[in-house]
């Protein structure tokens, strides 16, 4: 009983002195902070109460843009990323000879860093469809990342294409589980392909839906890198998502207390959000 008690905190323990030293300790002192007016240079701060918070919604018109930019493009995308996951799923889980090869390509860009990601996308975009126009005489290419809607869509693109590989594995390993017996029998009674996809691989795959849909919304909402690379939140600010607006707020305004407070609102957010994507997703799903 010692060596095993032994043995179970000699593997919780680094991984729980991680979680509190780089997640709880860094929340809790970064909450402390959204009290103050620190600009993150002086070491002079001042508690000012709830006037940074009050400042996030009345005062700071650039972030409620930037919200608003960030629910849109959270809906958008997490629809993308999950339907083209799972229709990518569906394709390599059909036994045909190089699916596995197919699993590997469509999976090789989750590998890819934001950052190199977005900046080799923003060349495709203004670069090489703007050659394509102009061979083709196709005004609707040029111009691209130009403006909020094109650069809208791009970082749709851009995110579906990296995310929907990782969604395909989830949604492989809940397909392959499901009972052979189940498929025979639904075949037996002459249940179409149609049929047996929405009345058994669907609802039998729902647990994989309600992991898809969490992962994709929470890196959905707390998107960085390919909006730091991709747009810039360009242009005018009107594709700036709340993460590259604290990150200026902190960094580029030396507001250190304001960027603070929209850091703890756009937690709060995100983890109502989730939870209760969570809850319901739950509750719809079928025990097999």
């Amino acid at each position: 009983m010692k060596k095993t008690k032994v043995g179970f905190w000699g593997f919780v323990f680094p991984v729980l002195f991680a979680f509190i030293a780089v997640q709880l300790i860094p929340t809790i002192v970064g909450l402390g902070y959204s009290f103050t007016d620190w600009n993150g240079i002086s070491s002079k701060l001042n508690f000012i109460g709830l006037e940074n918070y009050t400042k996030v919604f009345t005062g700071d018109p650039e972030f409620v843009s930037a919200f608003l930019f960030t629910v849109k493009f959270a809906i958008v995308s997490v629809i993308a990323v999950n339907v083209v996951g799972f229709a990518l799923a569906l394709i390599v889980t059909q036994g045909f000879k190089g699916s596995n090869l197919l699993r590997a390509i469509f999976f090789m860009p989750n590998l890819i860093g934001g950052i190199l990601l977005g900046f080799t996308w923003q060349f495709i975009f203004t670069k090489v469809f703007q050659s394509i126009g102009s061979l083709l005489n196709v005004s609707f290419l040029d111009g691209w990342l130009s403006t909020p809607e094109t650069g809208f869509w791009g970082l749709v693109i851009v995110t579906t294409w990296q995310l929907s590989g990782y969604m395909m594995i989830i949604y492989i390993a809940s397909i392959q589980n499901i009972p052979d017996s189940i498929k025979e029998a639904a075949q037996i009674d002459g249940a179409g392909a149609w049929k047996r996809l929405t009345q058994i691989t669907i609802p039998l795959i729902a647990p994989a839906f309600t992991i898809g849909l969490f992962l994709s919304l929470s890196n959905s909402f707390k998107l960085f890198d390919q909006n730091l690379s991709l747009t810039g939140g360009n242009p005018y600010k009107s594709t700036q998502m709340i993460s590259l607006n604290i990150y200026n707020t902190a960094f580029s305004y030396n507001d250190l207390g304001l960027a603070q407070a929209k850091a703890v609102v756009f937690l709060i957010v995100v983890a109502a959000i989730s939870l209760t994507q969570l809850y319901f997703s739950k509750k719809r799903e079928v025990e097999m």
